[in-house]
């Protein structure tokens, strides 16, 4: 059964850039090594999907866009119906 293109390549990334990489020496040496990479994946790494932004500072920007009360400009996607433009959010 196919996976989530987004999981896979998530799962490929940590397995060789730390799994592969690290012989733990026990559970606190994992959680360790494992909370450095995420802190690194999520806050430092930049992502091509985000033009080039880590994801943090993307969020950051996106949010900073919107006005009060207004959804962010990712989570609005306007949508043709017949000859109206409808928007829906996806959650």
């Amino acid at each position: 059964m196919p996976q989530n293109g987004f999981v896979e390549s998530f799962n490929g990334k940590l397995r060789d850039e730390c799994l592969n990489e690290t012989l733990f020496t026990s559970m606190n040496h994992a959680r360790a090594v494992l909370a450095a990479w995420k802190q690194d994946y999520n806050h430092v790494r930049p992502h091509t999907a985000l033009a080039g932004l880590a994801p943090v500072p993307a969020a950051t920007r996106s949010r900073a866009q919107c006005g009060p009360g207004h959804a962010p400009a990712h989570i609005a996607i306007p949508a043709q119906i017949g000859h109206q433009t409808v928007t829906r959010l996806n959650f």
